[in-house]
């Protein structure tokens, strides 16, 4: 697959975990934050944050989680399997997408968008790992991204947010 230049993430599709297609343009307004989850991390209890991080700023923000099995095995269930344990460990209500790649040779487009600064006008970087998180602007803008170890309710992240 060839990477186009793309103005925005409005031009992306991807699948909610369910087989449904999201459209982000639904979101126009709001930012929305990216984050690659895994359910046998380290960092796995930041669902519980990511939670809190989509109840206190719903007005102005979108969490989309993004199964991801590229560290470690560490999200080797099916849709159902990750469904499950998200919403009966973690309370997650927030939009969780099929499971892709966010590196590497099948990465899938989003993934390409947020890491590839000749597709989203501002930076280029690498996933490292399970709950790296991008944060997209209320335009479909590239804003910032952050490494795991950065909590959801970080400053670094709730300064945009407010």
């Amino acid at each position: 697959m060839i990477a186009t230049a793309r103005h925005s993430v409005y031009d992306i599709m991807i699948n909610s975990l369910q087989g449904q297609p999201i459209d982000f343009q639904q979101f126009i307004g709001k930012k929305i934050l990216f984050v690659n989850v895994a359910s046998k991390c380290g960092f796995t209890p930041q669902y519980s944050a990511l939670q809190e991080l989509q109840d206190t700023y719903n007005d102005n923000l979108v969490v989309i989680g993004v199964p991801c099995n590229q560290f470690g095995n560490q999200e080797p269930g099916n849709a159902n399997t990750i469904q499950e344990f998200c919403e009966t460990n973690y309370g997650v209500s927030f939009i969780i997408t099929e499971k892709v790649d966010v590196k590497g040779s099948a990465q899938h487009p989003l993934y390409a968008w947020l890491t590839d600064k000749s597709l989203n006008g501002k930076q280029n970087s690498n996933v490292k790992w399970n709950f790296q998180k991008y944060l997209v602007d209320e335009h479909g803008g590239f804003l910032d991204y952050y490494y795991s170890i950065t909590k959801p309710l970080s400053k670094r992240i709730t300064k945009h947010l407010k």
